[in-house]
């Protein structure tokens, strides 16, 4: 009867155990696995950008250019870079620092403008939101806004930009009909840049050091609908400033992604989004302290 008691009792045990580790099982087992591009995407290639860059900020491109923002953090200087999109020359740059204000963003081309968040070098600061004429590189207006801002998107007289880390976003109205709102970014990503594309705001920054998101919201909901995975750069094994793919400059035509990562010498990575890309929005993602640039 003894001997019953405790085989019984060891039974009981083993059932335990396994109780135990089942739910760690399955939450390792429900744990996406590492990528190293862009989730559902091809790379098609990538082009080397000719010329200095500093600190890479921003990306975005026309029919015959790709433009670029970046900072010259020892100098203070902040800049808007041009260069040919077939080769990757550069073509011309004009400088954008503004006082205390010398670090660009993400930013925006629409509607024959450039629309470039310049802003304080720190958190809980001040920017100004510049338009400027991509023919003559002159600034036709200025917007300024008590907050570090790091990227603008913009759609017809809307504006949407992202401050430190984008934890908030700031809607503006060009028309003046509507006052300033702030409301909180709907995902835990670091948007880094972000534009409008069919009527959603598509936003692409990190998570982690090595890792990162693309995010559609639709807009004016902001409420989250999509998210694409982002891998890291093989430079993220050797170079102490290497980023993820989002960590810095991205813009989407269509279907074409095109990211801007790296610091000098920069590359352009250039993947093609599937047809139905799986959505990874509800998927638990790891969360870190990141300091913005």
């Amino acid at each position: 009867m003894i001997r019953t008691a405790w085989r019984t009792a060891i039974l009981c045990a083993a059932v335990a155990a396994v109780a135990l580790t089942l739910p760690i099982a399955s939450a390792r087992a429900a744990r996406p696995a590492p990528i190293s591009g862009i989730e559902n995407a091809q790379l098609l290639g990538t082009l080397v950008l000719q010329g200095k860059l500093f600190h890479v900020q921003g990306v975005d491109l026309d029919s015959r250019h790709i433009w670029v923002t970046s900072v010259d953090i020892g100098k203070r200087r902040g800049y808007l870079h041009e260069f040919d999109r077939t080769t990757g020359a550069f073509v011309r740059q004009v400088e954008l620092t503004d006082g205390a204000r010398y670090h660009p963003g993400g930013f925006s081309i629409a509607d024959d403008a450039i629309w470039v968040p310049v802003a304080e070098y720190h958190a809980h600061s001040s920017a100004v939101l510049m338009e400027i004429d991509p023919e003559t590189l002159q600034i036709r207006r200025k917007i300024h806004v008590p907050d570090h801002l790091g990227c603008v998107a913009v759609s017809g007289s809307s504006l949407v930009a992202g401050n430190w880390d984008s934890k908030r976003l700031y809607l503006i109205d060009l028309t003046g009909g509507t006052p300033m709102q702030i409301v909180r970014n709907p995902s835990a990503t670091h948007y880094q840049d972000m534009k409008f594309v069919d009527g959603q705001l598509v936003a692409g920054g990190l998570r982690t050091r090595h890792s990162g998101t693309i995010d559609w919201i639709d807009f004016p909901s902001l409420k989250l609908v999509r998210t694409l995975r982002s891998g890291a750069t093989e430079r993220a094994r050797s170079h102490s400033h290497a980023r993820p793919y989002t960590g810095e400059g991205m813009t989407l035509q269509g279907r074409e992604l095109y990211l801007l990562p790296e610091d000098g010498p920069s590359r352009l990575f250039h993947f093609r989004l599937g047809n139905s890309p799986e959505s990874s929005a509800d998927r638990p993602a790891a969360t870190a302290t990141l300091t913005a640039g």
